[in-house]
């Protein structure tokens, strides 16, 4: 019995070993050289694999961009400009800058701005509520309040605030990765150009309701009323399914738009002064009376 035993392990033992050197050969001859520089790249990248680049993650940033004939069309939102002048560096290439970017909230409809209707009591988050209906309030395309954004982003930039029941964005903090605009089911949040000094001008409000149902839901709501549309001088501004947009590529930040839009939906950030109050219309001055003499 004992020799059975010990000759079932020792057959075994030569199994172990001899498929062990057929997949060592199998391996050495099927083996794939991965080219030394993607490991540099990799070594570069900040590690995040936040997916902000377009791409699963670091490492397979760092195949692509190697694979690449040159480093343009690749950037890393976290790492910035810093790093990819890094990366290009390590392939002998160079990089040229980008616009910081920033996500921005294009939603205003706190508490004050837009009355509840009704409460949800389901579970919390932004992607049931909106699956089960359209929200808690009369506006069904404005931010939810219940921070999928908020766990979706990996640095912490993101949050809900509660006093206002919207999300807010920490620039400070944000990398533009993109990870909170695939997170929101409304669609509020978008990336756009921090701007320069951090001043940019943004619609606040994606309602595509007529104007009417729009400011019945929200105080400061976009009603499509084209006006400025009109103010502006860049033609940076369009007004499509009732809602204005601005063109982030064409506006100068002159900040027309928001003295003259009337719920104030168009929000100036990080300017300095306030804009300048409208100038009244200077008045017609009345004739002067003709002297008695010169009548005669």
């Amino acid at each position: 019995m004992t020799g059975t035993i010990l000759f079932t392990i020792a057959c075994l033992v030569v199994l172990g070993l001899l498929f062990s050197v057929v997949l060592y050969f199998v391996a050495q001859k099927f083996k794939v050289e991965e080219d030394p520089r993607i490991e540099i790249v990799e070594s570069i990248m900040p590690g995040a694999n936040c997916g902000g680049c377009g791409h699963a993650g670091c490492h397979a940033f760092a195949e692509a961009v190697v694979k690449a004939p040159s480093v343009e069309g690749f950037f890393c939102p976290v790492g910035g400009n810093a790093t990819m002048a890094k990366v290009a560096a390590a392939l002998g290439q160079e990089a040229v800058e980008k616009e910081p970017m920033v996500a921005v909230v294009r939603c205003n409809g706190s508490f004050g701005n837009r009355a509840k209707t009704n409460q949800y009591d389901g579970y919390a988050s932004c992607k049931v509520m909106s699956a089960l209906y359209t929200g808690d309030t009369a506006c069904k395309y404005g931010c939810l309040g219940l921070g999928d954004c908020v766990s979706a982003c990996k640095f912490g930039a993101i949050k809900v605030n509660p006093e206002k029941g919207i999300a807010e964005v920490d620039e400070n903090k944000c990398t533009s990765c993109g990870a909170c605009v695939k997170a929101c089911p409304k669609g509020v949040i978008e990336i756009r150009p921090k701007g320069k000094n951090g001043r940019r001008v943004c619609v606040s409000c994606v309602n595509k309701d007529k104007g009417a149902v729009t400011r019945k839901a929200c105080s400061v709501g976009c009603i499509g009323c084209g006006k400025c549309a009109k103010a502006c001088p860049f033609e940076a501004i369009t007004v499509e399914n009732n809602v204005a947009y601005i063109d982030f590529t064409k506006c100068k930040s002159c900040r027309k738009c928001v003295a003259e839009c009337p719920t104030g939906a168009i929000n100036a950030v990080n300017f300095p002064t306030p804009l300048p109050p409208k100038p009244a219309p200077a008045a017609t001055p009345a004739p002067a009376p003709q002297n008695e003499t010169e009548n005669k």
